[in-house]
């Protein structure tokens, strides 16, 4: 029996299957970290996203979670030196993005806490060189039905619908 929690309209929804599901075709909730060359050391950029990762599964009570943890998905973007801007002038930030379903990050405390530990993260991994008002966190949320399952477009109760079937 596999059990997880998802927040759904505001709370949280219990889910318990004794199918296995290709829960990644479901629930794969990527982050994009861009950074500006220089901004993180080479050797810290893979400790950036696996603490942006345990960050993002504490704040929805999913750590150790064996479903969720692997559809937690990351790409990194690194963008060379003269190529990122602010004010049309150019300088050295982090970005860091998740497109997620409208129900993941969507209380704004658990989001108030994802995104100023993200923030600390970049910081302290960047030695505390990077300035953290040039260290920006976003979500982007999928309108409810804007999330895909095996290629059809599914509502957010489609998804729970789906998974709670399992």
């Amino acid at each position: 029996m596999t059990t997880f929690k998802l927040p759904i309209g505001g709370i949280f929804v219990l889910l318990m299957s004794t199918k296995v599901h290709n829960f990644k075709s479901i629930y794969s909730m990527p982050l994009t970290l861009t950074v500006t060359e220089g901004v993180l050391p080479s050797e810290k950029i893979k400790e950036a996203v696996v603490q942006i990762t345990n960050s993002f599964l504490k704040n929805h009570g999913l750590t150790g979670n064996t479903v969720m943890t692997p559809n937690i998905t990351a790409n990194v973007h690194i963008i060379p030196k003269g190529l990122s801007f602010s004010g049309g002038e150019e300088f050295s930030g982090a970005w860091a993005e998740w497109k997620v379903p409208s129900f993941a990050l969507a209380d704004h405390s658990i989001v108030k806490q994802h995104f100023m530990e993200v923030t600390e993260i970049i910081y302290k991994l960047a030695g505390g060189k990077q300035p953290k008002d040039n260290i920006y966190v976003n979500v982007v949320h999928a309108v409810n039905g804007g999330w895909n399952l095996d290629g059809i477009a599914m509502t957010n109760d489609e998804l729970g619908a789906a998974i709670s079937e399992g």
